[in-house]
């Protein structure tokens, strides 16, 4: 069902500011996380758990979240999350030790789990596949302006007013945008039902899945080699195996459609998704380390040197909108994923006496490559679902979208270090390691051109049906 331009506004404004709030949340805590250990006295470990444990409830919950949402109603799950979001960071910013801290990122994992897949839901139910672009290419941008004005921003309110206030700034924005879609969503449950396939929830697939993402992730961010690691890695398949098995012998409506990921351009826009957040986060993880500790800029120079990729995030998502309906999705993913890993390739021919100008335009390629890959990799997934399971297909993007970076980060880290060679000064070992890990990065990022091909455009049958009845009224009578 597409609603009315006025709802259309809101629901617009609602999915924008509650993507904005979860990447800005992000982003700020980095900044935070060494004024939140001094005060408190925790240990490394209990400061990476702060990171951690939000991590782990959103990964795991993501799919589940959204297939309540498709049951009861998109509106009232993103006002739930929003304004649970906004409750546990409140909570957060009056914690009196690193444990409740811990505790309540858990708890704000979960509120974000609920919010995440609603958002795009929204957008599905409000607009028609085919006018999907722009919606989310506006998203997108605001994406990536909040993450990279969340060390800024994130800095400064520290600085000015201590680590706390930037957990309360995500009330305003919760209540301001929670409140009126819970009042507006009360309608939304008749219609989730008339949408949403009959059935009850399939709590043991929610489980068996929300186990697998728990222990694959628990064992892409735990220390390599302290043994939890392997064993989560071992639960994670055995759990995903039994997961695949359960959803193939259910009667009962499963958690995720059996003709979801059959959808034409479905499961390959969401594996374009996640080799190209891999490709992504493991290229920053990387760049990171080479700019400060081998280029040696500080934090913010290497902020300044990496912000062409925050501007053409921002600046390319409406243009890639544009594009899709122009070219296509096959052009447009195909297009990005090419500038993604001529990025990447890039910056891994970079040594210590690099210029800004390549640095730049390495960063350039990134964010226009990942943009493009993103606006059009999200339209297909989320306009090729029917409306009644566009939870579920909103769940696995944002699974997607957080399993790969996680993945990346921990790719490029187990590349970097079988390639240091030893016995060399750290600048020339990191360099000869850097290379042919940014050139695995970016083989990653060009197997985006083996699957662009396989996207398919939403609203595509609709269109041509339009164009026969205009015609002839008679064709269809």
């Amino acid at each position: 069902m597409n609603t009315a331009p006025p709802q259309r506004a809101l629901t617009l404004v609602a999915s924008v500011t509650g993507a904005a709030v979860v990447a800005l949340d992000g982003t700020v805590l980095v900044v935070v996380q060494p004024s939140l250990q001094r005060e408190f006295g925790a240990t490394f470990a209990q400061v990476q758990w702060t990171s951690t444990g939000y991590l782990i409830a959103v990964a795991s919950l993501l799919v589940f979240a959204g297939r309540l949402g498709d049951r009861y109603g998109h509106g009232r799950l993103f006002a739930l999350g929003m304004l649970g979001f906004g409750a546990a960071s409140a909570g957060i910013g009056l914690a009196d030790s690193i444990g409740w801290v811990i505790g309540l990122r858990v708890v704000q994992g979960v509120f974000g789990a609920l919010l995440q897949p609603a958002t795009l839901g929204m957008l599905r139910a409000a607009f028609p596949p085919e006018r999907l672009g722009m919606p989310i290419a506006v998203r997108t941008s605001v994406i990536g302006l909040a993450a990279a004005m969340g060390p800024v921003l994130g800095g400064m309110l520290a600085a000015e007013l201590g680590w706390r206030a930037v957990f309360f700034l995500n009330v305003p924005p919760a209540l301001a945008v929670g409140l009126p879609v819970l009042l507006t969503g009360r309608k939304a449950p008749a219609t989730a039902r008339a949408t949403s396939p009959s059935g009850g929830l399939d709590l043991p697939g929610a489980c068996l899945l929300a186990a697998a993402l728990l222990c694959l992730v628990h064992a892409l961010v735990s220390v390599p080699g302290d043994g939890w690691n392997a064993l989560a890695a071992a639960v994670s398949g055995a759990a995903t195996a039994a997961f695949v098995r359960h959803e193939r012998r259910t009667s009962a409506q499963p958690l995720v459609p059996a003709g979801l990921l059959r959808t034409p351009g479905i499961a390959a826009a969401l594996a374009l998704l996640l080799v190209a957040s891999v490709a992504l986060q493991g290229t920053l993880f990387v760049g990171s380390y080479f700019l400060q500790d081998v280029v040696g800029l500080d934090p913010f120079e290497c902020g300044i040197r990496t912000l062409p990729l925050a501007v053409s995030m921002v600046l390319g998502a409406p243009l890639c909108a544009v594009l899709l309906r122009r070219y296509g999705p096959r052009r447009t993913a195909g297009g990005g994923a090419a500038a993604l890993a001529a990025g990447v390739a890039v910056l891994s021919r970079a040594d210590a006496e690099v210029g800004a100008g390549a640095v730049g335009v390495a960063f350039f390629l990134l964010g226009a490559g990942f943009a493009a890959v993103m606006v059009t990799a999200t339209s297909v997934v989320v306009g090729q679902a029917s409306a009644g399971h566009a939870g579920v297909a909103g769940g696995l993007k944002q699974t997607a979208m957080n399993v790969g970076p996680t993945l990346g980060v921990a790719a490029a880290t187990t590349l970097m270090s079988a390639w240091t060679p030893a016995r060399q000064p750290p600048d020339a070992a990191f360099l000869a390691a850097m290379g042919p890990t940014l050139t695995v990065l970016a083989l990653t990022a060009a197997t985006g051109l083996l699957l662009a091909p396989r996207l398919t455009a939403p609203g595509r049958w609709r269109r041509s049906y339009r164009r026969v009845d205009t015609v002839s009224p008679r064709a269809h009578p």
